[in-house]
Parts: C-alpha cells; structure tokens; sequence
C-alpha cells in the first residue's frame, strides 16, 4: 500500500513511558514495527479499532495503538503495551 510517500511519526509521552519500561528484546521489535509505520501506516495484519478512531499492530504478544491522519500525513501512536492490558 506504500506510494513511496513517508508519514512522520510522533509518540504520545504516555507510550514513550510505556516503552522505556519494556524489556530490552520485546523493546526492540517493537521499535522496529513503528519505524515500518512511517513507509506503511496500514500494514498487512493491522486492525481498525472498534468504535474509536484507530488502528492497532501485534507485536508478539504486544500491541501498538496508533491513529493516522492522512491529510498531514501523520502517525501518532498512542498505546503500547500486552495485549491483557493495553485494551482497558
């Protein structure tokens, strides 16, 4: 779905939160999945959210909550955390 037009990427302070306190090897693949958000804001396996303005990545057992807005194109993510958690 990529056009070879990059979004940019801003974190909530509350997911950067959320990332410094994962260990070191979830951490990094994490990392890795919202670095390839800028290339593709809708990569193969990501969800729309239910009955809010987002999407959501799995990670493992981890997920990324982001919006996108095509207009500025931009991503912003807003959540990151296991999947026990992260949705409440």
């Amino acid at each position: 779905m990529s056009n070879g037009l990059r979004y940019s990427l801003r974190l909530k302070r509350s997911a950067e939160k959320e990332l410094d306190h994962l260990p070191a090897p979830v951490f990094d693949r994490i990392a890795e999945a919202i670095l390839q958000l800028e290339a593709d804001p809708r990569p193969q396996g990501s969800r729309k959210l239910r009955g809010t303005e987002g999407y959501r990545v799995r990670v493992g057992s981890y997920r990324i909550l982001y919006t996108i807005d095509d207009d500025t194109r931009s991503v912003e993510i807003i959540a990151v955390g296991h999947r026990r958690d992260i949705y409440g």
